[in-house]
């Protein structure tokens, strides 16, 4: 089995091409798990399946670390814009995705034929409680600066879904979040009956944020593409800064606008580092 590894700003995933890949009868979860270990596999935040599609120029499937499958995400699509691309899967610099959070639309910037940046278009953020999902009343309402009961601690919420869901935190200072302790645990709090990711956040001004991430089923990573989209809406939505943000994120920045059409554009690079071929017998499921 052929891959390319690939990453935005450090959040790396392994690309299985299935144009030219047969994926038969492999256990997807279980293939994301063996691929992703960093000491026993390749190394990565999970994969990333390309693959035909019907509504769409292609479809997208991810997968995490620890092998469930999540609906989109941000720093992998522009990694998948890249490699269509350039791979010669599509000469178009605007083309349409289907993924498991609806139909995502990215535009490559070119240098020297080459795709050096992505902006995607990410929908409107989704706010209902409900459609997060997260449990609780009124289903239909916004979830803003709520308090959460953590254990025997109280935080401060704002959630968001960008396909994807989000529990946004603001924080004083960034480098000392609790982000390994308390991220897992609100990943998995009760009421999340899909889990969520949790990013951490400073408003360093009107324009600018820093962000620290737990994301579901991969744990701390360097960047989190829906997660910066998440958090600009959340801090416009609190009155914390604008709707147009650079991200500072451990990886590196993103440029986020939540725009009048309510739709919000991400915008940041996608690098190939190698390509290579997996043994058969290194992916083999125990009997």
């Amino acid at each position: 089995m052929r891959f390319t590894k690939m990453h935005g700003l450090g959040n790396d995933y392994i690309y299985i091409d299935a144009h030219r890949e047969s994926l038969g009868e492999i256990d997807l979860p279980w293939l994301a798990r063996v691929l992703s270990d960093r000491n026993f596999g390749i190394g990565a935040d999970g994969i990333i399946l390309i693959l035909p599609s019907e509504p769409a120029d292609f479809r997208m499937r991810m997968f995490n670390a620890d092998g469930s499958e999540s609906e989109m995400c941000g720093n992998g699509m522009r990694c998948f814009a890249k490699y269509v691309h350039d791979h010669g899967l599509t000469r178009k610099t605007e083309f349409v995705v289907e993924t498991g959070a609806g139909l995502i639309r990215p535009r490559v910037t070119l240098e020297r034929g080459h795709v050096s940046s992505v902006t995607v278009d990410m929908g409107p953020p989704v706010l209902a409680r409900r459609a997060i999902p997260m449990l609780g009343s009124p289903e239909e309402g916004r979830v803003i600066d709520e308090p959460l009961r953590v254990g025997d601690q109280e935080a401060r919420v704002t959630c968001v879904s960008m396909g994807n869901p989000h529990c946004v935190l603001f924080v004083d200072d960034v480098e000392a979040a609790p982000v390994r302790t308390l991220g897992p645990l609100i990943e998995r709090h009760e009421v999340f009956p899909a889990r969520t990711n949790v990013e951490f956040i400073r408003v360093v001004a009107d324009d600018r944020l820093d962000m620290r991430v737990w994301e579901r089923g991969s744990g701390e990573t360097l960047a989190c593409g829906t997660g910066a989209s998440a958090s600009v809406v959340a801090a416009a939505l609190n009155g914390h800064a604008g709707r147009a943000c650079t991200v500072r994120l451990l990886g590196g920045e993103l440029q986020i606008e939540w725009r009048a059409d309510d739709h919000v554009f991400l915008t940041g690079p996608a690098v190939e580092v190698f390509a290579g071929e997996v043994d058969p017998a290194a992916i083999a499921r125990p009997a």
